[in-house]
């Protein structure tokens, strides 16, 4: 999600809510403790230089039970980050603390915040010899009248 997709969201809540790639939802006391522009400069295995910036939220809890973040105050952290950091149009990256510090994806069901699960993953396969794409796997026709899943059977 992009952050002008995130500021177009806000406007149309009363509430937010996030909840983690389990269905779980970030206790409702969540503070955002940072708004930020986080830029990458990174050689991958293949030796291209490569430059990545995203914006970060950082969601954190508290003992404090009786805040609650709503959404024009997010709004208005979000528009001062831009403002003070020069913040572009940057899809965003959440770190929220699990076990270690987690860093998802964000998404939006039409009610909750989604975070979403990353993965890393080899930017230059082709440097590495590592096909781009699984090959797919050929099955043969079934033939009906032949008996299947039986150790005489014609499906494996």
């Amino acid at each position: 999600m992009k952050l002008s997709e995130i500021k177009s969201k806000l406007n149309t809540l009363e509430t937010i809510a996030f909840q983690l790639p389990n269905g779980d939802l970030v206790p409702n006391h969540f503070h955002v403790t940072e708004v930020g522009k986080i830029t990458k400069n990174f050689i991958d295995c293949g030796g291209t230089v490569r430059n990545e910036e995203v914006v970060n939220f950082q969601l954190w809890n508290a003992d404090d039970y009786d805040h609650r973040l709503h959404p024009e105050k997010l709004l208005n952290i979000i528009e001062l980050s831009e403002k003070v950091l020069g913040i572009g149009d940057l899809e965003i990256e959440v770190e929220y603390q699990a076990d270690t510090i987690g860093k998802f994806g964000l998404d939006f069901d039409g009610t909750n915040f989604l975070l979403t699960n990353k993965q890393t993953d080899c930017l230059a396969k082709d440097n590495c010899g590592i096909p781009e794409e699984k090959p797919k796997l050929q099955f043969r026709e079934l033939d009906a009248s032949e008996p299947c899943c039986t150790p005489d059977g014609n499906c494996c």
